[in-house]
């Protein structure tokens, strides 16, 4: 089995289900008292949001570093960066390490071309719906991704930062998600990326009718598989 390097805290309260859910897994799959091996950096994600506030993207890319470095040095044999937003930084900085990382994009775009979908609504942060470098992962498996309207961007992102980062999960809230997946769906969606990894918090399978593709929990089994593919 190989030893897993989370790089988790943004936030921590999916970065929790990573651990579980990559600790289920690999039980799940080894029985008895197996479970992974793996270390965890957890960021104090005030830092990444002055970051952000500062427009500072060599801050943050330092940061994501200098996690990444001292869990390989302890011995990580794979890199699991435990939010998509992170995934910005995640093809410069494979560049710069020796071990794989386990890109969540490309593990969702898989799930997707598994239900043989090419047109998904992308939920996410500002960064991950407006960007290039998730969508990009997506194209490149030829699935189409829509995004919401600007005020409803600003929403979910407004949302993901003052409530779910802090455990604060609200109807209202709810309910303006589903609807904004609804729009996607009238524009051609035919499934629905949860494309931040705290989203899943909120919106689970049983709230909308079409596929919804949970990211930490597709990446969080990506990293099960990743820690028991037999060496080559």
């Amino acid at each position: 089995m190989k030893t897993l390097g989370l790089v988790g805290g943004t936030g921590w309260v999916s970065t929790v289900d990573y651990y579980r859910l990559i600790n289920q897994g690999i039980n799940e799959a080894l029985g008895g008292h197996e479970f992974a091996r793996c270390f965890l950096y957890s960021l104090n994600f005030a830092d990444i949001v002055a970051c952000n506030e500062r427009n500072d993207t060599e801050g943050i890319y330092a940061l994501i570093k200098d996690a990444t470095d001292k869990v390989i040095q302890v011995g990580a044999e794979g890199i699991i960066l435990c939010a998509n937003t992170l995934h910005k930084y995640a093809d410069r900085l494979q560049k710069t390490i020796r071990v794989p990382i386990v890109h969540i994009a490309e593990a969702t775009a898989r799930e997707i071309n598994d239900k043989n979908l090419t047109t998904i609504g992308l939920l996410g942060t500002k960064y991950t719906m407006e960007e290039n470098f998730y969508t990009s992962k997506l194209t490149a498996a030829n699935i189409w991704a829509i995004v919401p309207e600007k005020a409803d961007r600003e929403f979910i992102n407004a949302t993901i930062y003052n409530e779910l980062l802090k455990e604060i999960f609200k109807d209202e809230s709810k309910k303006r998600f589903l609807e904004i997946m609804n729009k996607l769906e009238q524009r051609g969606a035919q499934g629905i990326v949860l494309g931040c990894t705290e989203i899943p918090l909120i919106i689970k399978d049983a709230d909308f009718h079409l596929p919804l593709f949970n990211t930490t929990a597709i990446h969080a089994r990506a990293a099960v598989n990743f820690a028991l593919e037999t060496a080559t």
